[in-house]
């Protein structure tokens, strides 16, 4: 064979087998991540999600074609990860992006599907300019739709696309209901809490007034924040949904506390006594962590006021999370708002499953009895020598009904869904309850902020109503993550060997560049050259 077929063999050859390389590789996709959290891999529970679709699932996404940097990152890890999903699918899963800006039409297009577009600023002949682009997303799944009308950032971005495929593929939405009538919060303190739980669950008011029981359509029952002392037929309405199969998220304060008065006052919800049959008690005190949140102060110095910030130790930012717990796996941190302490010994005498999820620092302690708030208060060792207090805890197992041996005396302006004892219901063979010493926490204007604070509360309801799969994407993708915490004398080290090193290092590479030309010119002359 001469030169010029055995060329053109060779080319038909290489030809096939990057044909074959790709037809394999769309059937049998891989990719490497080497984030530690698998930041750039869907997760077991997403290729689960995307490989149950029982028809096809498209997504538009509409994109200027040339977007500017960084919103062009942006987009090419959005592909990355549509990519993905549709290598999981099994061909169910199909997108295709569109610039609207390619005619009047495709503009036309995405204002009926609700996508704007959006002002970027853009670097142009050395100076800043504002134009217009599309980033939205538009999920069609049978009759049914959903949108994201501007995807201003990819974090959390595989919560946001698996999210919305199992709300367009699921039949019906649960229902979490948020306890209403004594004195709790306005839903409208939650949004951001909303905002989440929307994605995934109708949220709902229930009021248990008159007596009215808490509808068997709702799934979980948020306790958030009350301020007023249960009645005892209220008590026995909750009791009576979880003794029915129904989940109960329990975020409570015990210290009332005025900010003001930098006073706090206990609160009696009336409550303990049938947290205490579940298996918890939430005490009565406030703690306190040398790893907390820090509060501006203003103060006087001379004529002048100033401002600074000092740490607050009443506002906990607690990170002992239980490692292995997928509840809270990837979360960095919480800031807790007057949090009181949990006992959770009672459940292991009722052989309950108890998970202390969330714990204080290693220098923490407890504030007990006469409750002095102010954050310039003088700080002493021993107001920080306990360790691991249990802030967050989940239950599970056979709860005993707290009425099982007790009556119930209604008001009289209220009627009970029961007439004898003899209905009331005394066992569960199995339910789950979450339980925080803290009532605030999930609130826009207590959280300082953090989303670690809604990740976790949405991850309780998660696991209350067994979506654990969809919490687990939430958490590994909950932020960036803080240096560990190292003592002065580690500090004070590292900056010496930051310091050191590098001259250190150059010098080491001189002098051997030295000695190796030295060595070579003594190799040279004694060969005569």
């Amino acid at each position: 064979m001469s030169g010029g077929g055995q060329k053109t063999v060779n080319l038909i050859l290489l030809i096939a087998v990057i044909v074959l390389v790709n037809v394999v590789s769309m059937e049998f996709f891989r990719r490497f991540d080497l984030t530690g959290e698998g930041k750039y891999t869907l997760s077991d529970a997403s290729k689960n999600l995307v490989g149950s679709l029982d028809d096809n699932f498209l997504v538009k996404a509409y994109y200027s074609g040339d977007i500017p940097a960084p919103y062009n990152n942006e987009r090419r890890y959005l592909q990355d990860q549509l990519d993905e999903y549709r290598a999981y699918s099994g061909g169910r899963f199909q997108y295709e992006f569109i610039d609207p800006k390619a005619s009047e039409e495709l503009v036309q297009e995405a204002q009926r599907y609700g996508i704007p577009p959006v002002q970027v600023q853009v670097l142009k002949e050395d100076k800043f300019q504002v134009e217009s682009a599309y980033m939205g997303l538009v999920f069609l799944y049978g009759d049914r739709q959903e949108r994201i009308p501007v995807l201003r950032s990819t974090e959390n971005l595989e919560y946001e696309i698996s999210s919305t495929i199992k709300k367009l593929t699921s039949k019906e939405l649960r229902k979490v209901g948020f306890l209403t009538g004594q004195g709790e919060p306005e839903l409208d303190k939650f949004k951001r809490l909303q905002e989440i739980l929307s994605k995934q669950y109708d949220v709902t008011k229930v009021d248990l007034s008159g007596g009215r029981e808490v509808p068997p359509d709702v799934s979980i029952l948020v306790v958030a924040a009350p301020t007023r002392k249960f009645a005892s037929w209220e008590k026995f309405l909750i009791d009576q949904y979880l003794m029915k199969g129904g989940r109960v998220a329990f975020f409570l304060n015990k210290v009332d506390i005025s900010l003001q008065g930098q006073m706090g006052r206990p609160l009696d919800l009336g409550l303990d006594d049938m947290l205490a049959t579940y298996g918890v008690r939430i005490n009565t005190d406030l703690v306190r962590d040398r790893s907390c949140a820090l509060v501006t102060v203003s103060q006087q110095s001379g004529f002048m006021v100033i401002q600074n910030q000092i740490p607050f130790y009443f506002l906990p930012r607690a990170s002992d999370f239980e490692e292995s717990n997928p509840l809270v796996k990837g979360l960095n941190s919480v800031v807790l708002y007057f949090a009181s302490s949990i006992d959770t010994s009672l459940a292991r005498s009722k052989g309950l499953n108890t998970h202390v999820l969330l714990r204080s620092s290693g220098e923490s302690g407890r504030q007990e009895n006469v409750f002095v708030v102010d954050p310039m208060t003088p700080v002493t060792a021993a107001m920080f020598d306990e360790q691991g207090i249990p802030l967050v805890v989940t239950v599970e197992g056979s709860f005993v009904s707290s009425f099982a041996n007790a009556s119930v005396t209604p008001d009289s302006s209220v009627t009970l869904p029961i007439d004898t004892a003899g209905k009331v219901l005394t066992s569960r063979s199995l339910s789950k309850i979450a339980v925080v010493g803290d009532g605030d926490f999930l609130q826009d204007q207590f959280s300082g902020g953090n989303p670690d604070n809604f990740l976790l509360a949405s991850n309780l309801v998660d696991w209350l109503a067994d979506e654990i799969g969809l919490s687990q994407i939430k958490a590994r993708n909950s932020g960036e993550r803080p240096l560990d915490e190292v003592s002065d004398r580690t500090r004070n080290m590292l900056k010496g060997v930051n310091l050191a090193v590098p001259p250190v290092l150059v010098l080491l590479i001189g002098i051997l560049r030295w000695r190796w030309r030295v060595s070579a010119r003594r190799r040279i002359e004694s060969r005569g050259f």
